[in-house]
């Protein structure tokens, strides 16, 4: 085997320590101080296997290896260091780690490439701060704008730029990355579901990824004493929106062919128990194969939650993400079928229900991803692993792919 096992577990082990909820999984919040530990430690990992090493607007992170052709677009590797709350070790990580290794093979084989490579750690995947997710490559592929970046604002009113400065970040600093500076992006990460420990294949090579929105709903009543308030004359938030998210397992249920829907998070205002809420926000998170599913559903739940709005009750629902189910090259992942081959390593082809970053980035270059197994198929938990060695399977799939790729052509 090529790839160090000890050194990607030592980087993977490294970065679980920037935690905020130590002995409860991976809480990894964009621009908090957990970041700003895993940040400066990426950042040295990548100095130390000789990359230039820079920050964007966003601060996605960026390690260079100039390549021998002047100007030429970059071979991109690597994912997401950000973690939802109380997650996992592996989830984005992995990935980072993937394109961190990659670095350090082209360094330990003294391999100048014609093509710049370059390793990627990018922010905000999870949306589990700013709402929406995909922050990072939304960025880095133009969907962000300036003025739509300092409107972002996490549950304390904190915005994004205000953010950024707090951990040294310099938000005035380019976002959007010209298409024409990149030849390709590689992903690794884990599949999060069991089929590939089930089958024991050793990676799954992605051909398409799921489209998925996400709502973010507002329900608003009056707020009145929980003892003197007569039952019929409540205009209760909670109870309305309690009502309308019980209905939205069966919406997708109807319509079938794999979509679903989900309410993962919620908040209840005044929070108080003995005050009617008069105010509940929480978010729909509704995915599909088809676009054509998605867009139904979008329309459905929004008529759904209109038919709510009677006895002093009051309904927003805002679109704060939407991606299109995506094909992904062919030509990229027919590459790393073959450099499976090559490798001796068992692959099959997939589909991913999962959004990545991957899937953003498709949409300026060539991309390629590939999953490695979850053990249990387990994933935004604590209990989160995949062996060491199968993590090395999916960074030599990977380091044949870029050497390939960041040939003369």
């Amino acid at each position: 085997m090529i790839a160090s096992q000890e050194r990607i577990e030592k980087h993977i082990n490294s970065l679980s320590k920037y935690t905020a909820t130590p002995n409860q999984g991976t809480t990894r919040l964009t621009y908090s101080e957990e970041d700003l530990q895993a940040r400066t430690y990426i950042k040295e990992q990548m100095k130390t296997y000789g990359l230039k090493v820079r920050e964007d607007g966003l601060g996605n992170i960026f390690g260079k290896l100039e390549g021998e052709k002047k100007d030429a677009p970059s071979v991109i590797v690597g994912s997401h260091f950000d973690s939802v709350p109380n997650g996992g070790d592996y989830d984005g990580p992995a990935g980072v780690v993937a394109g961190l290794e990659i670095a350090a093979l082209f360094q330990e084989n003294h391999i100048k490439p014609a093509h710049p490579l370059e390793i990627i750690a990018m922010i905000e995947e999870e949306g589990s701060r700013f709402g929406g997710g995909l922050m990072g490559s939304r960025g880095i592929a133009g969907y962000l704008q300036k003025d739509d970046i300092k409107q972002l604002k996490d549950k304390n009113g904190i915005s994004v730029p205000e953010a950024m400065e707090e951990i040294g970040l310099d938000p005035s600093l380019e976002v959007k990355r010209d298409p024409k500076t990149i030849k390709a992006f590689l992903e690794m990460h884990i599949e999060q579901g069991p089929l590939l420990e089930e089958e024991q294949i050793s990676v799954g090579v992605v051909e398409s990824i799921v489209g998925l929105t996400q709502l973010e709903v507002t329900i608003s009543g009056k707020a009145g004493h929980a003892g003197t308030t007569p039952m019929d004359r409540r205009s209760d938030a909670l109870v309305a929106a309690a009502n309308i998210i019980a209905k939205l397992p069966q919406i997708a249920i109807e319509e079938g062919e794999g979509t679903v829907t989900t309410v993962g998070r919620h908040e209840v205002f005044p929070n108080g128990a003995n005050v009617i809420p008069d105010k509940v926000t929480f978010s729909v998170d509704i995915r599909s194969s088809k676009e054509e599913h998605i867009k139904n559903v979008v329309q459905k739940v929004k008529d759904f939650i209109a038919s709510y709005e009677k006895d002093n009750i009051q309904a927003e629902v805002e679109q704060s993400l939407y991606m299109q189910p995506k094909e992904l090259n062919q030509e990229i992942c027919s590459l790393l079928q073959a450099s499976c081959e090559q490798l001796d390593i068992s692959y099959i082809t997939m589909h991913s229900g999962a959004g990545h970053d991957a899937m953003v980035l498709s949409d300026i270059t060539e991309v390629g991803l590939i999953f490695v197994p979850s053990k249990d198929g387990l994933s935004h938990c604590p209990e989160e692993w995949t062996a060491t060695h199968e993590l090395a399977a999916g960074v030599e799939v990977l380091y044949e792919t870029a050497l390939k790729l960041t040939k003369k052509s």
